[in-house]
């Protein structure tokens, strides 16, 4: 066979071996490319938009998927609306009342019931208030001058973040009335989704953005009713000789010496920064919301090296410091409520809908010297 016969006879092999490659590397990739799926809305908001001129912008989903955005002149102070959950399942009323930072400190009531990290799930957390009798059946406050404590994040990851945000904001006005406390405190995850980080959101959030045609973080601005409140949110609480945090508290957080009111106002400055205007707004701002600051840090609770673990000793000076007794957080999840230290640390975040379901313990309830597991019908058992 001639060379020219050869080079003719390679040169259609090659041809045919890039068809057949190249062919079926498209029909894989056509074959693993899904088609785009549309977004099921469900009931959510309202979102009340305070404009510049004094009018307010209503956005909310209907159970139906319908989409409302009404423009009023001006509400009423007390402005009453319908919630609705996702499910269709919950419906309670919410009012409007006037925003405050609550107090960081107070002497502990009778009894304090701790819970966090509910990331959207609203029928889980009305099982848990129900079920210890911290709200009634019709989702009023029934705790008297008691105290409920949320730990952060309710952002993220389940379909009723708004939902939840308005039944919290409504049982701290009515727990107020009745002489208790309703304290929310920020988690990791509100910073994140309020400067519009959405990694963790429903598909649903960020579709109502797209079609109302604003980022989703600027449905919950800062001039905004939940915006209002949430920004004047604290970081750290105390009640009696219990701290609440979300994550932990550092060496390096102790070693800067600072004040719980200074951390909570600072906190609220950096809340809808991003990274790179935290670190240029100021060096503190900068720190509290890093790895080593009061909503990221995992040391209390994780002994890896990577999460450089806290010293015992170095807690001890942390609770002289603030005068606390134990620090309690969320953030970090765990299989069933646990402790750490002798029960100096308290860790009450777990797979909220999972431990409903298995009967375990789900928070805590703080009834003087005592300290109880609690799960959806009530106390478990004494913490051991």
């Amino acid at each position: 066979m001639s060379s020219l016969m050869k080079t003719g006879l390679y040169k259609m092999y090659l041809l045919v071996f890039c068809l057949l490659h190249f062919g079926l590397i498209a029909g894989v990739q056509a074959e693993d490319k899904k088609p785009d799926v549309p977004v099921e809305w469900t009931a959510d908001g309202p979102y009340l938009l305070h404009q510049a001129d004094g009018t307010v912008r209503m956005i909310v989903v209907k159970p139906n998927g319908e989409l409302l955005d009404t423009l009023y002149s001006s509400l009423p102070d007390n402005y009453t609306f319908p919630v609705v959950s996702s499910d269709q399942q919950h419906r309670f009323d919410v009012t409007l009342h006037p925003e405050e930072r609550p107090e960081w400190k107070t002497e502990q009531p009778d009894k304090i019931f701790v819970t966090s990290d509910p990331h959207g799930n609203l029928d889980c957390f009305i099982s848990l208030l129900q079920g210890n009798r911290v709200i009634d059946e019709n989702y009023h406050w029934n705790f008297g001058s008691n105290q409920l404590v949320i730990i952060g994040d309710v952002f993220d990851r389940g379909n009723d973040a708004i939902q939840i945000f308005w039944l919290i904001y409504q049982l701290e006005w009515e727990a107020r009335q009745a002489g208790g406390r309703v304290d929310f405190l920020l988690g990791n995850h509100e910073p994140m989704v309020l400067m519009n980080d959405l990694r963790y959101t429903k598909p649903k959030y960020k579709q109502l953005a797209e079609k109302v045609g604003m980022k989703y973080a600027d449905l919950l601005a800062s001039s905004t009713e939940l915006g209002k409140w949430l920004i004047t949110r604290n970081t750290i609480q105390v009640s009696g000789g219990n701290l609440f945090v979300h994550a932990g508290l550092s060496r390096d957080f102790l070693e800067q010496n600072l004040e719980i009111p200074f951390v909570n106002k600072q906190m609220s400055s950096g809340l809808y920064k991003n990274k790179a205007q935290r670190k240029e707004a100021s060096p503190m701002v900068y720190f509290l919301f890093g790895s080593y600051g009061p909503i990221w840090y995992r040391g209390m609770v994780k002994q890896a090296e990577k999460y450089h673990p806290l010293a015992s000793d170095t807690l001890n000076l942390i609770l002289d410091r603030y005068q606390a007794e134990r620090i309690i957080v969320g953030h970090t999840i765990f299989e069933d409520i646990s402790t750490f230290y002798g029960q100096r640390v308290i860790a009450v975040n777990v797979d909220n809908a999972e431990n409903r379901e298995k009967g375990k313990g789900r928070g805590i309830l703080i009834e003087k010297d005592c300290i109880y597991v609690v799960g959806d019908q009530g106390i478990l058992r004494k913490l051991d």
